[in-house]
């Protein structure tokens, strides 16, 4: 049976999933994997340098966070739409077009030091990262909800798999863009990273498959009625908004107060992406295999990056110097955190949907990632912004342990919440066993005061 065939209601047993990859599926990961990387690239060439030059150009701490949450905000509401109507728009058009235009929008961004300080500077950044913001949402929806469409049991490990290349594409991108800053001018970093994301669209066009499905009548409002799914939804908001802040800030950081270069600082942010590319395949590998310690997973990873966030500074309480082998291993610790947090949230959000009634299909999938990307961006506009206005207002130590208690505070409301469905569940299951032994004795009970009214 052909893998993007729509499910068909029989009774027959479900196939075993084989082992060897059929040709659709091997061209998906390639496509998903030219989009991850190359998107990344783009999207994390900005930090090492952007900011720096932005004040530059007299933009304010609290406005270069605006800019870089601007694009989350966009993306928010763009992957809400999206992911509404994938099913209307069809998958393949969407990450083709979303292509085109976020690699258009990268080019445009790169020329933007040839404007007037001030005023234009500022609202033609904002123009372009909206549109930009746009096609990325397009883009990112579509292929998260093509990649389990195409996998559906193996959701985890394959997305493991992506983010080997989205920790490439974070990788690469700031040392990348440091180097060709300070090697060629503003223009150079995004007029290259654009044209690698434009090369992507004729490839898509070409190996991408396409995809039919029916539409469904679900709504993100009915998704979000489950306990379940906020919570997961605000783990995701709150790694994501670790991540936007650390964009926004932690240059400036490194270059007032550890003295790094811009080429350093793209150096320094590998900290943080290589052990996320790297751990990434291992937890997803281990989410798809033991499904029941992903929450735990969550947890745990949730715990370590709010310890971590709060020593990145280190906060002001713990009379700690700031020192480069400190925020390094902060980093690392940040990354390879995120990772086991953020691998076991999109299968655990599909499965918590096809519990409570979704059907299994391209429609749900497209819901389910649309609200993904969309609470993922908008941790990534509280990010940068609010940390931006702490970091200007107090420190960027104080705003760094802003993010470390949202982290504790979602890994706390975790254990509770998975501690009473424990209790529930215990409940539930002795009320089973009691109603099934009472109904052993029911039927006897039952005919012989039958047989009574009869005689009487």
């Amino acid at each position: 049976m052909d893998i993007v065939e729509e499910d068909r209601g029989d009774s027959s047993p479900p196939e075993t999933p084989a082992t060897k990859m059929s040709r659709q599926q091997i061209l998906t990961l390639i496509s998903m994997a030219s989009i991850n990387f190359s998107s990344m690239i783009c999207y994390s060439i900005l930090g090492p340098f952007f900011p720096n030059e932005a004040k530059k150009k007299g933009v304010s701490q609290a406005m270069i966070g605006l800019i870089f949450g601007i694009y989350a905000l966009c993306t928010l509401v763009g992957s809400l739409i999206l992911g509404k109507y994938i099913v209307q728009i069809g998958a393949k058009f969407m990450i083709v077009a979303g292509l085109f235009v976020s690699s258009g929008s990268t080019v445009l961004f790169g020329f933007l030091d040839q404007v007037s300080d001030g005023t234009v500077f500022i609202v033609l950044c904002f123009i372009t990262r909206c549109i930009n913001a746009i096609g990325f949402s397009a883009s990112v929806t579509s292929s998260f909800a093509v990649s389990a469409k195409v996998f559906p049991d193996n959701i985890a490990t394959v997305l493991g798999f992506m983010e080997i290349f989205t920790g490439l594409g974070l990788i690469l991108g700031p040392p990348l863009g440091g180097w060709l800053y300070q090697s060629f001018g503003y223009e150079i970093p995004f007029v290259f990273t654009g044209c690698l994301l434009f090369a992507t669209v004729p490839l898509n066009m070409w190996i991408l498959p396409s995809f039919d499905a029916v539409p469904s009548q679900n709504s993100f409002l009915r998704l979000c009625t489950r306990i379940k799914i906020l919570l997961i939804c605000f783990v995701v908001f709150t790694m994501s908004s670790g991540l936007g802040f650390l964009d926004a800030t932690l240059s400036i950081f490194a270059i007032e107060k550890l003295n790094l270069s811009a080429g350093s600082v793209g150096l320094l942010m590998i900290g943080l992406s290589l052990p996320y590319g790297a751990a990434s395949p291992i937890f997803g590998v281990i989410s798809d295999k033991y499904p029941s310690i992903r929450k735990w997973m969550m947890v745990i990873g949730g715990m370590a990056t709010a310890v971590s966030f709060c020593f990145l500074g280190p906060l002001p309480v713990f009379h700690i110097k700031s020192q480069l082998w400190l925020t390094v291993l902060m980093l690392v610790v940040v990354g390879f955190s995120l990772c086991m947090t953020c691998i076991p949230t999109f299968a655990e959000m599909i499965a918590c949907a096809h519990e409570n009634g979704f059907e299994e299909g391209l429609s749900t999938l497209g819901l389910v990632s649309g609200l993904f990307s969309a609470v993922w961006s908008a941790g990534m506009f509280f990010g940068p912004t609010i940390g931006g206005y702490i970091t200007q207002a107090l420190n960027f130590e104080w705003s760094a342990g802003v993010q470390g208690a949202l982290a504790f505070l979602a890994a706390s409301l975790q254990v509770l919440y998975f501690t009473i469905e424990h209790i529930q569940n215990k409940s539930q299951k002795a009320n089973k066993i009691e109603i099934s032994s009472q109904g052993e004795k029911s039927p006897l009970l039952l005919k012989t005061d039958h047989l009574r009214v009869e005689i009487s």
